[in-house]
């Protein structure tokens, strides 16, 4: 499906985990999601005082984001808002 995100929202493809480092597979619900991700979409920017401020990241990029956050669209792409981004990893 294809999404364009709006204001200061991105969209990110989440690398799931479905095995532990100790090779224990993790089925349904259990399956956690990677807190690094690789921006899909982004949105222009949000406004602040009738002036539009741009997005710092951008497409390409891979983010850090903490394990609670987001919202799930389709399977491994989820949604968030720049402000819930941590870094930029490079």
């Amino acid at each position: 499906m294809n999404y364009q995100p709006l204001e200061d929202r991105l969209i990110v493809k989440v690398n799931i985990i479905d095995k532990t480092d100790g090779g224990i597979i993790l089925a349904g619900k259990s399956k956690i999601k990677d807190q690094v991700a690789e921006v899909l979409a982004v949105g222009p920017g949000r406004y602040d005082k009738h002036q539009l401020v741009p997005m710092r990241v951008k497409v390409g990029d891979k983010v850090l984001f903490p394990q609670y956050t987001g919202n799930k669209l389709d399977g491994d792409v989820w949604i968030l808002r720049e402000s819930e981004v941590l870094a930029v990893v490079g």
